[in-house]
């Protein structure tokens, strides 16, 4: 019987070891500089090898933008787009702050952030259809399958990148600041909009979230809004602890839930 277990086992750790392997083997990364300007910006891209170019390319594959939370591009970040490659998608984590532009804490994330979404969010639009336009002339990319994610200070971004305008069939937000500082850019909105929220969020005051769904609904958007109840901001983010009481914390439910509906969100899309 302890032969048979042994046994069993050791199938079961070699079946993990050659899994694991293969979708490592699978998956091509890179680090892709980029310019606008004088301003030089240091993206990450992910995305299956079958669809790189040259004599292996076999097809393409839609291509999904990731976006950073307030502490640009991190480990998580390479993590999310790491994911979303094994997904069989394109991703590339856009780097809205610049290359070697990396806060250091939650200071200096706070005011690069404010930077961007505060006030006028011209320069916030245009650094990310920067990203966009990277990744849609990537070869092994279908450039007419283009969709977004992204998380916290990400997730109010891709809202802003539909509101730009942008060719993208889709956007999935999670924790995001869900507000309208300019309803009439709803016209805008090409694609179609899920956001992932916490129901117990702090930082997403009620007249803000009123006024998303409002200028949702005035521009005829199809768009949904799911709310978890339980998760407060950055349920996503295992480093944010679990202490709901700090208003940002994991929470293990809200990001299985979410992630499987967002897998569900961009099959359909595309």
């Amino acid at each position: 019987m302890k032969t048979k277990i042994t046994t069993i086992a050791l199938t079961l750790m070699v079946s993990f070891f050659m899994n694991t392997t293969s979708m490592a083997a699978g998956v091509y990364e890179k680090i892709v500089e980029y310019k606008d300007g004088n301003n030089t910006y240091e993206g990450f891209l992910a995305m299956p090898k079958a669809a790189t170019g040259g004599a292996s390319k076999t097809h393409s594959v839609p291509g999904i933008l990731v976006v950073h939370n307030w502490m640009g591009i991190t480990d998580e970040t390479k993590s999310k787009t790491r994911a979303l490659a094994g997904l069989g998608y394109a991703a590339f984590a856009v780097d809205v702050y610049g290359k070697g532009v990396r806060p250091k804490n939650a200071d200096e994330a706070g005011k690069l952030a404010t930077q961007y979404r505060g006030g006028d969010r011209t320069e916030f639009r245009k650094r990310l259809n920067l990203g966009l336009n990277e990744l849609a002339k990537t070869s092994g990319v279908n450039a007419k399958k283009l969709g977004a994610v992204g998380y916290c200070f990400g997730g109010t971004a891709v809202i802003e990148l539909a509101r730009s305008g942008a060719e993208v069939l889709g956007v999935a937000s999670f924790h995001g600041g869900l507000d309208s500082p300019e309803p009439a850019l709803g016209k805008n909105i090409k694609g179609k909009v899920i956001a992932f929220h916490g129901a117990d969020d702090p930082f997403v005051q009620a007249k803000d979230l009123a006024a998303f769904e409002d200028e949702m609904r005035t521009n005829k958007i199809d768009w949904q809004l799911v709310k978890f109840g339980n998760a407060v901001h950055s349920f996503t983010e295992k480093a944010a602890g679990n202490d709901n009481s700090k208003g940002a914390a994991y929470n293990e439910k809200a990001d299985e839930r979410s992630w499987v509906m967002m897998k569900d969100f961009f099959k359909t899309i595309f």
